[in-house]
C-alpha cells in the first residue's frame, strides 16, 4: 500500500479550514447579525449562537484567526497522515 505525503496531507487540511474559515467571514460580514445566528443555529442542530456571536471582530483578530485554523489544520493533517503511515506498517494488508 501506499503512504500518505504527511506533509501534502497537512497543507490539503491546512487551506481546507483556513477556507472554511474565510467562508464563515463572508457569511458573517453579508448575512446580518440575525441571518448569521438562524444560519448557524440551523447547521449545529440547534445550538445557540446568539449569546456568544460577536460582529465587531478587527481584521487583525480575523487574520490571527485564519493563520491558527491553518496550522491546526496543517497539525490535524499531519497526524493522521503519520498515524496512517504507522498503522500500514505495523498492520496486517488486505
Amino acid at each position: 500500500m501506499t503512504s500518505i505525503d504527511i506533509k501534502r496531507f497537512g497543507l490539503a487540511w491546512g487551506i481546507t479550514g483556513a477556507l472554511l474559515y474565510v467562508g464563515c467571514a463572508f457569511i458573517m460580514m453579508t448575512a446580518g447579525r440575525d441571518g448569521v445566528v438562524f444560519f448557524f443555529n440551523s447547521l449545529f442542530h440547534g445550538v445557540d449562537f446568539a449569546a456568544v456571536l460577536r460582529t465587531d471582530m478587527p481584521w487583525w483578530e480575523m487574520v490571527l484567526g485564519i493563520l491558527e485554523t491553518f496550522i491546526f489544520g496543517w497539525l490535524v493533517g499531519a497526524t493522521i497522515a503519520s498515524v496512517y503511515n504507522i498503522s500500514m506498517r505495523t498492520g496486517k494488508h488486505g
